[in-house]
Order: structure tokens, then sequence, then C-alpha cells
């Protein structure tokens, strides 16, 4: 039976503030779980699952982790989802310094990015594409939040993400080709990359803000065809590393 405290507890890490107090967050789902289990073990602090799953995934569960059984109505209650799925991790937030922050390949950069299920898309993309850094605004979206861990799935703690003072960071790296995702750039079609660089992404409305696209050594554009007005940050990122990585 699990206590009420330690419901109240999880669910409190539905909040930035307590997820940053703890330095935890929640991971939901078979397929995260066994993720986290095969590639980082270590940063589990404590699973709760159904018994049925403790079985069928005990021989393959890291020694000396905490375990803990729930009915499924126990699961239900410190489960951000409408379904829960069998087990919940407790996990571990990597905090990354930006002072160990080493320019490899692409690095991907976020302005002001606020939509959770687009920073999801974009941590996806960038493991796809082998992207190894994101470099996030303080105030682009919580990468821990429920809804970017959902949209993320086991992408999420492959690349280095860091959270700091973009203008700040931009100012350290007066050599580095620095591409902002604007609308009306050089076509990506024509357009030559330089690695390392830094690719700029802006807000899903505003863009890139002028004290970040000042930084730019070069615009670059996703050649619209037909007549919507924009695309997401989570497509046009996307689109742009499969370009630059083409």
């Amino acid at each position: 039976m699990i206590a009420k405290a330690e419901v109240k507890y999880i669910q409190s890490l539905a909040h930035k503030k307590f997820r940053e107090e703890e330095g935890l967050f929640v991971v939901e789902g078979v397929k995260m779980v066994q993720e986290l289990i095969d590639e980082k073990p270590l940063a589990i602090k404590k699973i709760f699952a159904i018994e049925a799953w403790i079985r069928q995934h005990a021989s393959s569960l890291p020694p000396g982790i905490n375990v803990q059984v729930l009915e499924d109505f126990e699961l239900s209650k410190i489960s951000s989802l409408q379904s829960p799925n069998e087990v919940l991790a407790l996990v571990q937030i990597p905090q990354p310094p930006i002072s160990g922050f080493v320019p490899k390949g692409i690095t991907v950069v976020l302005d002001q990015v606020q939509d959770p299920g687009n920073l999801g898309t974009i941590i996806r993309s960038c493991d796809w594409f082998g992207i190894e850094n994101i470099i996030c605004s303080a105030d682009t979206v919580d990468a821990y939040n429920p809804k970017v861990v959902q949209s993320a799935k086991g992408s999420l703690l492959r690349p280095n993400i860091y959270y700091t003072a973009l203008e700040e960071f931009l100012s350290l790296m007066p050599d580095m080709p620095v591409y902002a995702a604007v609308l009306d750039g050089e076509s990506i079609g024509q357009a030559v990359f330089d690695t390392p660089c830094l690719l700029l992404i802006g807000n899903e409305s505003k863009g890139l803000s002028a004290a970040v696209r000042a930084y730019a050594t070069k615009a670059i554009t996703i050649p619209r065809k037909g007549k919507a007005e924009s695309l997401n940050a989570g497509v046009a990122t996307a689109v742009i590393l499969s370009a630059m990585t083409n």
C-alpha cells in the first residue's frame, strides 16, 4: 500500500518548482521505463509497478533498485496519464553544467520555445539525427514537464540539455557559424552548412527575439510551396536538421 504522503510527493513532481527542488522527474510507461533500465539505470531512484510488470521484468532489474508493488488503483493515483501504464519511475534530472559544453556537430539552440509537444518533438528529432547538445533559453518550457517527457519518449535522456541565458552563451561563441531559422532566409536546399555550428529555433508565434537573432551569421528558411502561414517549431527543426545532416 502506498502512503498518502508519497502519493502527494509524486503528484507534486508535476510542478516545475518541486522538480527543481527535488532534482527528480516522473517517467511512465513500459517502453520508456525499460529504456531507462537499459541505458540509465543509475538515474532511477524508485520504481512503482503492478505485480505483473515486476514478474515479467524481474530478471532485467538492476541489483538493489528500489521497486514497490502497487495495485492498479494505486498506480492511477500517482499517474498523470488518463490510462496508467503498469509502471512509473522516479528519475534524477540530469544537470550538466553549461561550463562543460563542448561544441560538436550541430547544436540546437532554443529561444523561448513554450509548447511541451514542440520541445518533445525537437528532442526526439535531435536524437534521430544524432544531435548531442540542446541549449535552451531560461524561459523555454522545462524538458522534464510531464507532457514533454511523454512527447520525447525514450529520447529525453540521450541529448545533453542545458538551460542558460542565451545572449551570454552566444557571446562566448564568436567564431561559431550560427544559423537562424526564419521566414526570410536562404533556402535550406541551397545553403552550405559548416560544422561545428549552432542552429537557432525561435518561439512558436514570435520567432527569434531580436537580441538572439543578432548573433546569427546566416538566416535560413524552409521554402514554402503552399499557403500555410508557418510550421510549428518541432516540425521545422526536424526538416532543417534533415537538410543539415544530409
